[in-house]
This record gives C-alpha cells, sequence and structure tokens, in this order.
C-alpha cells in the first residue's frame, strides 16, 4: 500500500511539472498600429518584449482607416494606434473600444518632400502650382489621415482644387514616401516623421500648424481583447520617459 500511495505522489508530481503556471505562460498582444508609426513601433515592441519577455507582440501595420474597419468587422486586435482623432472617435461611437483606456500620445506635422537631387523650382508649399510633367503623392484623404492632413493644409492656402489632377494617391503613408523615393512622384507630402527615416528625400518645406486641425495620435484598448491587462500595461509603457524619446528619434513630436 506504501508503495503505491509513493507511486502515485510521484505521478501528481511529474504531472504538476508538465503543466506550468499560468503565469509562465506566454501572452501574445495584437497592436494594429498606422503605418507612419512603423519603425517607432518596431522599436518600442522590441523594447516592450525585453522588459516583459512572457508577452510577445503582433504588428498589424496599415492606414488609420483601414485598421479601424478591420477592427469593425472583428478582426483581432488588442491596442489601436491611430495617426488621428477621427477613426478612433469612429470606433468609440461605434462601442469597438474602451473609451477609459484612451490617451493622446504622441504628434507629428505634415511635410512636403523630394528626391534629394530633386530638380524642381519648388521651394515650400505656396511654390506649388498646376504642371501636368509634376506627379504630386498624396494619401488618399478618406482613409489616410496624412491625407486628410494635407487636404486642409492645401485647400487653406487655396492649392487643393488648383493642383487635383496631379495627384497620385497612396493607400498610406509610407506609400507616398515610396512613390517619391522611387521617383513615381516629383514630389509628397508625408509626416515629418517619415521624412526623417528615409535617406533618399529631403524635406521642401512644413505646412504651418493653422493649415490643419490638430496632428495628435491616440490610443486605445480594443474592447473584445482577450489580454486586456498585457494591453493595459503597453499603454502605460508608452506614457514612459523612454517611449517617449523613442518616438521622438523618429521624428514625432511631444
Amino acid at each position: 500500500m506504501k508503495r503505491c500511495i509513493f507511486l502515485l505522489l510521484i505521478i501528481v508530481m511529474i504531472a504538476g511539472c508538465s503543466n506550468p503556471a499560468k503565469s509562465n505562460e506566454n501572452t501574445e498582444l495584437t497592436i494594429s498600429a498606422a503605418a507612419s508609426l512603423t519603425d517607432a513601433v518596431k522599436d518600442l515592441k522590441d523594447q516592450y518584449e525585453k522588459k516583459h519577455p512572457n508577452v510577445s507582440i503582433q504588428l498589424n501595420l496599415a492606414s488609420s482607416g483601414k485598421l479601424a474597419q478591420q477592427i469593425q468587422q472583428g478582426a483581432p486586435a488588442d491596442v489601436y494606434l491611430s495617426a488621428n482623432q477621427r477613426w478612433m472617435d469612429t470606433l468609440e461611437d461605434d462601442d469597438k473600444i474602451d473609451p477609459d483606456s484612451r490617451f493622446n500620445f504622441t504628434k507629428n506635422t505634415i511635410v512636403l518632400i523630394g528626391l534629394k537631387n530633386n530638380s524642381t523650382n519648388v521651394k515650400s508649399f505656396q511654390d506649388l502650382k498646376p504642371e501636368a510633367s509634376v506627379q504630386l503623392a498624396v494619401g488618399d484623404p478618406d482613409s489616410v489621415p496624412a491625407g486628410k492632413y494635407t487636404k486642409e493644409t492645401l485647400q487653406t492656402i487655396q492649392k487643393w482644387d488648383k493642383l487635383k489632377e496631379q495627384f497620385v494617391y497612396g493607400s498610406d503613408v509610407r506609400q507616398v514616401l515610396a512613390y517619391v523615393e522611387s521617383g513615381n512622384a516629383k514630389l509628397g507630402f508625408v509626416y515629418g516623421s517619415d521624412a526623417k527615416i528615409s535617406d533618399k528625400v529631403k524635406v521642401m518645406d512644413q505646412a504651418e500648424d493653422s493649415w490643419h486641425s490638430p496632428i495628435i495620435y491616440p490610443a486605445a484598448i480594443v474592447k473584445d481583447s482577450k489580454a486586456k491587462k498585457e494591453a493595459q500595461s503597453f499603454l502605460d509603457y508608452l506614457k514612459t520617459d523612454a517611449a517617449q524619446e523613442t518616438l521622438q528619434k523618429y521624428g514625432f513630436k511631444k
């Protein structure tokens, strides 16, 4: 009998060892982030994972509008990082995010860019004029926040309607940057942070703040998240000095 009890204890111990405590299990966190955050959020991901080895972050990068539509349709996501308030407002109105978790974590600027060896005479937004041979890359203002801010800027200085025929629309701001880098567009309108990470383009001019609505990036936890504790932890990390310094390194503003 004693031997049977001993063997039973051994089996229980083995079973316990093969079933590690839940706290040691790996949690996967899906972050849907605006395309303009690509380089910065990849860096933040690496930093966060080093501090939280039990959390594995998966990034979903696209235009803010496309990501918001995915979340509306039930695509899995734990955190949403938007490049404007409009799409975050849309998700909040649809009860798709936790409003108590929402906060603004960084800012940006809109700039006019061209290749470093660009031979155009355009030096500023005000220099832009209708030229059929000069294609201008811009984000689709209906779904790409950078495109919306660009449209506001050009409308303010009364250039939008005059330049319409020259626009080449990008599905996100990184595609706009790629159009200019490849020479498929002579000039383009991107965020200051996008221009900063490219060694192929130069900034011709920066839009004045009064020409467009404030470029503020909000963050929030997605309502259907199955990892809300980890999602909140990541949002808390975005508020730290280390995270803010990383964002500024990539051209974002406090």
